[in-house]
């Protein structure tokens, strides 16, 4: 069974035992939480759309770690005005694994 899910902002294509980076969760690491804005469910000769998300729907997921992705070069230059800035960002990441995909039916 696939699922595209929410989650802070972002949307995720996610099947059973899928490992994930997703943007940063307030959960303990080896802890269990639920996804319950699931926006599709896709199984072999079934395809339910939500309207926006699928009433009852939910994916079990497992956070097993964080950290920091690579570092991104954000630069700046205006010409003539000897104007040049240079600042780097890392993005913090948790790592998911989808545990099971709960359909409402």
């Amino acid at each position: 069974m696939q699922a595209v899910f929410q989650l802070s902002g972002f949307q995720f294509n996610a099947e059973e035992g899928d490992v994930l980076k997703v943007p940063k969760q307030k959960v303990q690491s080896g802890n269990s939480f639920d996804i319950e804005e699931i926006l599709l469910l896709k199984d072999k000769d079934t395809t339910m759309i939500g309207t926006p998300i699928v009433a009852g729907a939910k994916i079990e997921a497992e956070l097993l770690g964080g950290g920091r992705d690579d570092k991104v070069i954000v630069y700046k230059f205006k010409r003539r005005t000897k104007y040049r800035l240079t600042r780097g960002h890392r993005q913090d990441y948790s790592e998911i694994k989808i545990k099971k995909i709960v359909s409402p039916a």
